[in-house]
C-alpha cells in the first residue's frame, strides 16, 4: 500500500493554491517591504493583501492583525505581552490543564519571575467549566488563557462564554486557534476573545508564520525589539513570501470550510467505526459531539502506542502531539481528563485532512488493526523473516536505564544490610558486586539486560552480551560463566528471532572464553535480553570507580555517541556507514583493555553506559571525593554523531543524563550545545574511563593502540579539589 497520511493536526502539506501565490516572492518579487522603492512598494502591498486576507478569516479588521513566526510566537507574544504590560494591575493568570506546550511552558516561565498561575481541571471529555474559570478570577487576574480545540482529542472549548466572563471582569481573554483555522468559525466577534494566534502550517499554508489577532485598545508589551515593524509590535523585516502563502491558506480555508469539514469528518466517523469495529475495548477519548471534525483520539486496551506508532510502516498517526513526541512521559490532556494508565499507554491520535480519501481510511484501518492484533497476540506471525527489533520497543539498549537521580534516590532509601565478605554493594554505585570467597580469590558478578539497540537480532544479541561482560572487564576481573535473561513476545515475533539473539550472544561470549550455563524467560510485549555475568579475580586486583588520585589521567578506550546513533537507527536516519561503525564498535570487547589495567598504575575503572560518559565520570569523583577536568575536543565521537544531534536524535536517556549532571558541570563557553549532548550521551556497551598515574598514561595508550584498542584517547585529569564537579573544556 502506499503510504496513508493520518497526522493533519501535525502539520498540513502546503495547498497548491498558496504555493502559486508564494512562487512569485520566492523568485522575483525580492523587495524590503519598508523600502519606499518599486522593489519594496510590490512586496509592501502583498503584505498588506496577505493582512486582509487573514482578517477576513478572523472577521477582524486588518489593522488587528499582525504576522509572527508561528502559533508559538503568538502564544508567547500573547501571554508574556499582557503579562508585562499588566503587571502593575496584577500577577495572575488563569489557564487550564491541557493547554499546549506553547501556553503552558510560557506559564512555567512567567511564574519564575513572580506570576501566579492557577491551571484548572478539565471533564471527562477535556472540557473546561466555565463557572470554574469565573469562580477562579481574583483582583489582580490580568489574563485567561484558554485553547479554542485540543490538539490531542480535539475537544472544543467554550470561548464565547468565557469570553462573557472575562469581559464582565474586565480581563484580556487569549484563545490558541492553531487546530480550530480551516476546521472551524474562527469569527472573532462571535469568540470574543482578544487575542488569537494561528499556525499557517495548521490549515495547508507554510510553515514558519503565524498570526495574531490583537483586538483594538489591547495593549501588549514588547518582546522582539528592533524597528517598528509590524505596528511597532513585532519587530524584523517581514518574511513575503510565507505571509503571502499564509494569506491565501487563509482565502482558501475561509472559501471551502463547510465543504472541508464535511468530509474529513466523514473520514474521521469511518475510521473510528473500522477501529471500534475490529478491535474490541477501543475507546474514544474527547467530546463526541463538540469537537474537531478531523480528530480522533482513539485507545486500544493492553496496547503500548509508543510501540504501534513506530511499527506502522505505511500509516503515519500520532501518539499525542507532534511538538512533544519525543518526550518521554505520559499525555499530561489526558492525565487530565482521567483516562486510566492502561488507556493513555494505549492512545493513538489520528486526523484526517481535505485529501483524505476513503481508500486511505480503509487502508489505514486495516493496517492498524492487523498491528494491533499482532501486539497483543491476536494474529501471530508467520513469518519468520526479519523485521526491525527497535520497532519492538520504547527505548533503546543503556537509554533505558532508569535515570540517575532516581536511582540513587531509590538505593539510598534501602538497606542493604552487612554481609560477611562482601567487598563492593549497591551502595558503592559500581560497576559490579564483589564478595570474597577466599584471602586470594573474589567473585565478581554483574546483571544487564537490554531492549533492542539495532534491528538485526544476531547484532542485539551480540551487543548486549559484549555490555553485560563489560562490568566484570571494569573491575579488572575475568569472566568465566553467564546465565541468560530472556524477555520475548512469543505470539508476535518468529522464534528464529529469539534463537538468532541467543546465538549472536554465544558468538561473543566464545570469544570472551565464557559459558552460558543456562538463564531465565518469560514472554513480555518487548523483546529483552541481557546477562548475568559471573567472573574472578585475586583479592588484590580489583578495581573499583573509588580510587581516583589526584593528578591521574583519564583514558577512554572507545568513542561516544552510540545512543544518539542507535536513536537514528530507529527513526530511519542512520546511513549504512555510521550504523555499521556504531555496530563494530558496541561489540568490540573490553577485554584487551582490561587486561591492561594490572600493566599500569591504574587507580580507578569504570564503564562507559547509560548514564553517559559525564554521568560515570561524576560517579567516579563522588566515590573518589574529588574532581576531574574533560578536554571535549580530545573526547573520541563516532563519526556522524554531531550531525545527528543537529538532526534532533538525541534519545531521552541523554537528555535525563544532562538534567542530572548539569549542577555538578562548570561548562567553558566555547563547548557547543552538540559537544554537551555528546558527552552526556546514553551509551551502550561503551569504552572503559582509566584514571592512570599520568607520569604512565602516554606509555598505556600505546599499549592500548599496540593491543588494537585503536579507539583510546587521552581525554583529561583528575582534580584535587573534593568538590565531586567537573570542568568541561
Amino acid at each position: 500500500m502506499d503510504p496513508v497520511y493520518l497526522d493533519y493536526n501535525a502539520t498540513t502539506p502546503i495547498d497548491p493554491e498558496v504555493f502559486r501565490a508564494m512562487e512569485p516572492f520566492l523568485k522575483e518579487h525580492f523587495g524590503n517591504p519598508s523600502s519606499s522603492h518599486a522593489f519594496g512598494l510590490r512586496t509592501r502591498a502583498a503584505v498588506e493583501n496577505a493582512r486582509k486576507q487573514v482578517a477576513a478569516l478572523l472577521n477582524c479588521r486588518p489593522h488587528e492583525v499582525i504576522f509572527t513566526s508561528g502559533g508559538t510566537e503568538s502564544n508567547n507574544l500573547s501571554i508574556k505581552g499582557t503579562a508585562l504590560a499588566g503587571k502593575e494591575k496584577g500577577r495572575h493568570i488563569i489557564t487550564t490543564s491541557i493547554e499546549h506546550p506553547a501556553v503552558i511552558e510560557v506559564c512555567r516561565y512567567l511564574e519564575g519571575q513572580g506570576f501566579e498561575v492557577s491551571y484548572l481541571p478539565v471533564n471527562d471529555v477535556g472540557v473546561v467549566n466555565p463557572g470554574e474559570v469565573e469562580a477562579r478570577i481574583r483582583p489582580d487576574t490580568i489574563l485567561i488563557s484558554v485553547m479554542h480545540a485540543n490538539n490531542e482529542t480535539g475537544s472544543i472549548q467554550p470561548i464565547a462564554e468565557i469570553a462573557g466572563i472575562a469581559r464582565k471582569h474586565g480581563i484580556v481573554l487569549h484563545t490558541d486557534a492553531a487546530q480550530t483555522a480551516g476546521k472551524l468559525g474562527t469569527d472573532v466577534r462571535e469568540l470574543g476573545a482578544d487575542l488569537v494566534s494561528l499556525a499557517a502550517h495548521k490549515f495547508y499554508g507554510p510553515k514558519g508564520i503565524g498570526a495574531l489577532f490583537i483586538r483594538d485598545g489591547i495593549t501588549l508589551e514588547k518582546l522582539v525589539h528592533g524597528a517598528d515593524h509590524e505596528f511597532n509590535i513585532r519587530a524584523g523585516t517581514e518574511n513575503v513570501a510565507q505571509i503571502v502563502g499564509m494569506g491565501m491558506a487563509c482565502e482558501v480555508a475561509q472559501r471551502d470550510l463547510e465543504r472541508n469539514a464535511a468530509h474529513m469528518k466523514m473520514m474521521r466517523d469511518l475510521l473510528f467505526d473500522l477501529l471500534s469495529g475490529s478491535i474490541p475495548g477501543s475507546v474514544r477519548n474527547g467530546d463526541p459531539d463538540r469537537c474537531l471534525p478531523n480528530t480522533l483520539s482513539i485507545s486500544f486496551p493492553e496496547i503500548d502506542a509508543g510501540l504501534l506508532v513506530p511499527s506502522l510502516d505505511n500509516v503515519a498517526v500520532s501518539t499525542g502531539a507532534a511538538c512533544h513526541a519525543g518526550v518521554t512521559g505520559s499525555s499530561h490532556v489526558l492525565e487530565a481528563m482521567g483516562l486510566s494508565t492502561e488507556l493513555i499507554r494505549g492512545t493513538i491520535r489520528c486526523s484526517t485532512g481535505k485529501q483524505t480519501t476513503e481508500k486511505e481510511i480503509r487502508e489505514a484501518a486495516n493496517a492498524l488493526t492487523s498491528r494491533v492484533r499482532e501486539l497483543t497476540g491476536g494474529d501471530i506471525r508467520k513469518d519468520p523473516g526479519q523485521p526491525r527489533l527497535t520497532m519492538y520497543t520504547h527505548g533503546l539498549g543503556c537509554g533505558c536505564k532508569l535515570p540517575a537521580a532516581d536511582l540513587e534516590g531509590i538505593l539510598s532509601r534501602i538497606d542493604t544490610g552487612k554481609v560477611p565478605g562482601v567487598m563492593v554493594n549497591a551502595k558503592h554505585l559500581d560497576d559490579a558486586a564483589v564478595y570474597r570467597i577466599s584471602k586470594q580469590k573474589v567473585l565478581v558478578q554483574s546483571v544487564d539486560f537490554f531492549t533492542p539497540m539495532v534491528d538485526d537480532p544476531w547484532h542485539f544479541g551480540a551487543i548486549s552480551a559484549a555490555n553485560a561482560l563489560s562490568d566484570i572487564y571494569a573491575m579488572g576481573a575475568e569472566p568465566a560463566f553467564a546465565l541468560n535473561i530472556v524477555a520475548f513476545p512469543v505470539k508476535i515475533l518468529s522464534r528464529e528471532i529469539l534463537h538468532s539473539i541467543l546465538e549472536g550472544a554465544a558468538d561473543v561470549a566464545s570469544v570472551a572464553g565464557v559459558s552460558i550455563l543456562g538463564g531465565h524467560s518469560i514472554e513480555n510485549p518487548e523483546p529483552v535480553f541481557g546477562m548475568v555475568v559471573n567472573g574472578f579475580a585475586s583479592a588484590g586486583e580489583i578495581i573499583t570507580n573509588a580510587g581516583a588520585r589526584p593528578g591521574d589521567a583519564l583514558i577512554l578506550t572507545k568513542p561516544v555517541g552510540t545512543g544518539i546513533i542507535t536513536t537514528a537507527i530507529k527513526s530511519g536516519q542512520a546511513g549504512t556507514d555510521v550504523t555499521d561503525r556504531a555496530v563494530r564498535c558496541m561489540e568490540e570487547l573490553n577485554r584487551e583493555a582490561s587486561r591492561l589495567l594490572h600493566d599500569f598504575p591504574v587507580s580507578a575503572c569504570t564503564d562507559v553506559t547509560g548514564f553517559g560518559l559525564l554521568g560515570h565520570l561524576l560517579e567516579m569523583v563522588k566515590a573518589s571525593r574529588n574532581s576531574a577536568r574533560i578536554i571535549s575536543d580530545k573526547v573520541p565521537v563516532l563519526e556522524g554523531t554531531e550531525e545527528l544531534v543537529m538532526a534532533r536524535m538525541v534519545p531521552g536517556g541523554t537528555t535525563a543524563n544532562m538534567s542530572y549532571c548539569e549542577p555538578y558541570i562548570r561548562w567553558d563557553e566555547a563547548v557547543s550545545r552538540p559537544k554537551r549532548i555528546i558527552l552526556n550521551d546514553a551509551q551502550t556497551s561503551g569504552g572503559l574511563l582509566i584514571a592512570v598515574r599520568k607520569e604512565e598514561a602516554e606509555s598505556m595508550l600505546r599499549e592500548l593502540h599496540g593491543a588494537g584498542v585503536a579507539g583510546s584517547s587521552l581525554i583529561g585529569e583528575i582534580g584535587k579539589e573534593s568538590s565531586g564537579r567537573i570542568h568541561v573544556v
